[in-house]
């Protein structure tokens, strides 16, 4: 009998996971659902843990293995930290358990390369591939007299022309009998076409278990919502984050996945408030971004400004620890946090310097800033841990000094320099170590001279303007990564909670117009505006998921009446709020 003090919530994740559990028993492959707050990785853990528990030494003994695949290695070094990296696991991101696989394969790796463009105009000057050994380690193109080092996009392709062999497939089937999937809905769309086509259609290998929530693909290449007949779906009708208001409008936003609350005595708060009122001229779009509809900046910032002084005095505590404020683009994040250079120099596909791809933001965010905190604090060990490596570090009296010297001009340059002055003194100083990828791509602008030119490599123009950018936008931009300020943008906001938040919505984007989502709630987007309206839907929904207590919408654009129809529908009439017109009146 179910327990007399579960809660709603607890009900309907029990539900699931015996769902979930007669799967596994059954060999059953299966698609858990999890919206937001249901508690997906929870489910995860709780199948590892029943496998282990009953398969474990099984599974051990035979060689075999647990396959997971996550979306990030964050992710995948929490699941090996969970289970204290049990043999019967294995967690890898995509990239590195496709390659965990084809590694083996070297001559049918060797074939395929061959035949792409990319490296057949690589190979010919050297005769051909040879007998070279195909590695994948930082995705970093390189052919040498021995090896051949490939591309992260290379590894998925290898992998799709390597599972039409049944030897291949075989292969994984047996290394892997389990094969669990964690946000599905990201996963690369080719890639999990060629699972489909090659394990599910053909009722043949692992046991595959996709974990996550088709309502939160928000990246581009993502798969999105997986359906085929192999696969039992369990929905996951739980929300173990939200208050009830929150959980309210949720569930009037997508009535198909109705979620119970843990806690129904929390009833928190949800509202909208919008800026239809102002009496100023909207902007056009003229003049570069796509801004049609949207309030003017000083206006857009005024409304801010005015609600959150509102939300302070009913309460709310902005400090970043309880309040996080989601500006859903980087534009406009960028101007209110101080780093507006540093995203133009990346254009729209900008993940690089946001996710730290970029090596010389990875360097300084990662290793530099640390190191000048360190130094800040006297705690002069962990300096020399981000600065000088496996170098020495200070033997006698004039190393003392030549590192306070050091450190002075570059605490001086961080403040009145820019990036490139900043990374010219770090060369110059000899006890200090620069990671080769720096390097490299510094030689490799060196090289290129001071002319620009029309056939530059894109990387080596990203590093000139890089390089002239105020140093003071790259402490602001570490600060807004690691979480220090109450600013967040899409790409920190995904499995992210907080107590509070303020989700302003505007234009900026081509690829984002919430307004318009809304009007086509309804009645349904055009046909061949389907991919542009879920992942407005999907971004909104993400957005308005994260809060635990209080949700608070500011509108800088304008909200047509079927918008504000919409809208009104998921939160009630009476929490939907116009501004006034002269906020800072």
């Amino acid at each position: 009998m179910p327990n007399r003090q579960e809660s709603p919530a607890d009900i309907a994740g029990r539900q699931a996971l015996e769902c979930m559990f007669a799967c596994l028993d059954e060999g059953q492959s299966f698609r858990l659902e999890a919206g937001a707050g249901a508690g997906k990785t929870y489910s995860l853990e709780k199948a590892l843990s029943l496998l282990i528990e009953r398969r474990g030494t099984a599974l051990v003994r035979q060689g075999q293995q647990i396959a997971c695949i996550t979306y990030t290695n964050v992710a995948k070094d929490e699941i090996i930290s969970r289970f204290q990296a049990h043999p019967a696991i294995r967690a890898e991101t995509v990239h590195g358990f496709c390659w965990s696989v084809l590694k083996d394969f070297q001559t049918s790796l060797r074939t395929f390369l061959s035949g792409q463009d990319f490296w057949r105009e690589r190979f010919e000057p050297l005769g051909g591939i040879g007998g070279r050994r195909i590695h994948y380690e930082m995705g970093i193109p390189r052919v040498s007299d021995e090896e051949v080092l490939i591309r992260h996009e290379d590894v998925l392709t290898l992998m799709i022309q390597a599972l039409p062999s049944q030897k291949f497939r075989a292969v994984i089937t047996s290394r892997y009998p389990i094969l669990f999937i964690d946000e599905y809905q990201d996963t690369d769309e080719q890639f999990f076409e060629a699972l489909r086509s090659w394990f599910l259609d053909r009722a043949e290998g692992p046991l595959i278990g996709l974990f996550g929530d088709h309502w939160q693909k928000i990246y581009g290449s993502g798969c999105g919502l997986v359906e085929h007949e192999a696969l039992q779906v369990i929905d996951k009708n739980a929300n173990f984050r939200s208050a009830s208001r929150i959980v309210d409008v949720l569930n009037h936003m997508r009535p198909e996945l109705l979620q119970m609350v843990s806690d129904p005595e929390l009833i928190g708060e949800a509202r909208v408030f919008h800026t239809n009122g102002w009496p100023g001229v909207r902007r056009t779009g003229q003049g570069g971004g796509h801004w049609k509809g949207d309030t003017s900046p000083d206006a857009a910032r005024a409304y801010f400004s005015y609600l959150k002084a509102q939300l302070i005095a009913e309460g709310w505590d902005f400090s970043p620890k309880k309040t996080k404020i989601l500006i859903l683009n980087h534009s406009g994040i960028a101007r209110e946090q101080g780093y507006e250079s540093i995203p133009p120099i990346f254009g729209r596909f900008n993940e690089s310097w946001l996710k730290k791809e970029d090596p010389h933001i990875k360097y300084l965010t990662d290793h530099l800033e640390p190191a000048c905190a360190a130094y800040a604090q006297r705690r002069f060990g962990e300096m020399f841990k981000h600065l000088a490596s496996d170098r020495p570090t200070i033997r006698q009296h004039d190393d003392k000094v030549a590192w306070v010297e050091a450190m002075d001009t570059l605490d001086e340059l961080r403040l009145t320099g820019t990036i490139g002055d900043v990374i010219d003194h770090l060369r110059r100083v000899p006890q200090m170590q620069l990671p080769d990828a720096v390097v490299r791509n510094e030689q490799r602008l060196e090289a290129a001279g001071e002319e620009v030119s029309d056939e530059e490599p894109r990387r080596v123009t990203q590093l000139r303007k890089l390089r002239g950018v105020p140093y003071r936008e790259l402490i602001a931009l570490d600060e807004f990564i690691d979480g220090h300020t109450p600013f967040a943008t899409k790409h920190g906001v995904k499995g992210a909670e907080f107590e509070n938040v303020v989700v302003v919505l505007g234009r900026g984007w081509n690829e984002y117009n919430f307004a318009e989502m809304l009007e086509w709630c309804e009645a349904g987007p055009p046909a061949d505006k389907r991919a542009r309206f879920e992942n407005n839907r999907n971004l909104f929904y993400v957005a308005c998921s994260r809060p635990k207590i209080r949700l608070a919408l500011l509108f800088t654009q304008l909200l047509s009446p079927n918008a504000l129809r919409q809208i009104t529908a998921w939160f009630g009439d009476e929490f939907v709020i116009e501004l006034p017109p002269e906020p800072g009146n």
